[in-house]
């Protein structure tokens, strides 16, 4: 397991060091030069020379990337434009907010999306299985921030169950119950499409493995069909499940930017938007290199689980 888990560390490197060129070569194609966007109405030519030698933007591309590289190797992702602020602060008090949206998202997506699939396999062919097929290619069918709005306009505006944004209430709350009756809206708008496309390959894969013969068996020798589906077949499917949720985990990390946005939800995906419209580079360069880092890491996590379900794939 040692040698494994470092093999899938040092193969993440490369993985890492493309992300930050490709994030870097993207804001320097962005029109427009940041130190005229910074200045504002002080932007005279001298101030705008001044600052572009200060914060390096005078030098060749290649130069200012291996400076960035060199100054994040060593923590230090610089200091955000617009809010004069360390950017790996700003960055992690925002992305704690992603976390919770990501995290409860992600658990929902698994939990119901494996569920649907283990039915809908179980029941193939049956009306159980055509509602919930239904069901879920609706689902997938479905933007998540046109869902996101439709949910504002039904439970906030028409029905005011639950509150249209924020991750508190601005008057009072700040407690949990505030949190997740805040939370409740995002996090289903965030979750359906990946739910959707978690159902669809669990049944796939709960087919294949209740055609095996060792499943015929089982029934042959009297098992009841719960203990086989769910006791039996579940586990030699999510061998084939597991990097399918490594995959929906990307999506929902990077699908959180614009839901963040629609439910002015306080986290990363808002912090970059507002951080492009002011071409505050650092900030964003450094708050995708982290996110991107972070997806990295969790796919690494869902390889280690996927080896320890099934151990050839250590060798």
């Amino acid at each position: 397991m040692g040698r494994y888990l470092a093999r899938r560390l040092l193969s993440a490197i490369p993985v890492i060091l493309g992300i930050t060129v490709i994030v870097f070569l993207i804001m320097s194609l962005i029109p427009g030069d940041p130190a005229t966007a910074i200045l504002g109405s002080y932007a005279t030519p001298e101030n705008v020379e001044k600052l572009n030698r200060d914060l390096g933007l005078d030098k060749p591309l290649f130069q200012q990337y291996f400076i960035w590289l060199g100054n994040m190797l060593h923590g230090d992702f610089g200091t955000s434009y617009s809010l004069n602020r360390p950017v790996i602060d700003e960055v992690l008090d925002r992305f704690s907010a992603t976390l919770i949206l990501a995290g409860v998202s992600f658990v929902l997506c698994s939990v119901f999306g494996i569920m649907v699939g283990v039915i809908s396999a179980a029941r193939q062919y049956g009306l159980a299985d055509k509602a919930l097929t239904f069901a879920v290619l609706i689902g997938i069918s479905i933007p998540s921030f046109f869902l996101g709005m439709l949910l504002i306009l039904i439970f906030a505006v028409r029905l005011k169950w639950l509150p249209a944004s924020g991750m508190f209430a601005i008057y009072g709350g700040g407690d949990l119950p505030d949190l997740i009756n805040h939370l409740i809206l995002p996090a289903f708008a965030l979750s359906v499409v990946a739910t959707g496309v978690v159902a669809r390959l669990s049944r796939s894969a709960m087919l294949e493995v209740l055609r095996q013969d060792y499943i015929r068996t089982a029934r042959a020798k009297g098992v009841g069909e719960r203990d086989v589906i769910w006791r039996h077949a579940l586990k030699v499917a999510m061998v084939s499940i597991i990097p399918v949720l490594g995959i929906q985990a990307g999506f929902v990390l990077s699908g959180a930017v614009y839901i963040e946005v629609v439910f002015q939800w306080p986290g990363v995906g808002r912090m970059l938007v507002d951080a492009i419209l002011k071409r505050d580079i650092l900030l964003v360069q450094g708050g995708v290199t982290f996110v991107a880092a972070c997806y990295v890491l969790f796919n690494i996590v869902v390889d280690i689980a996927q080896s320890l379900l099934d151990p050839r794939i250590k060798t």
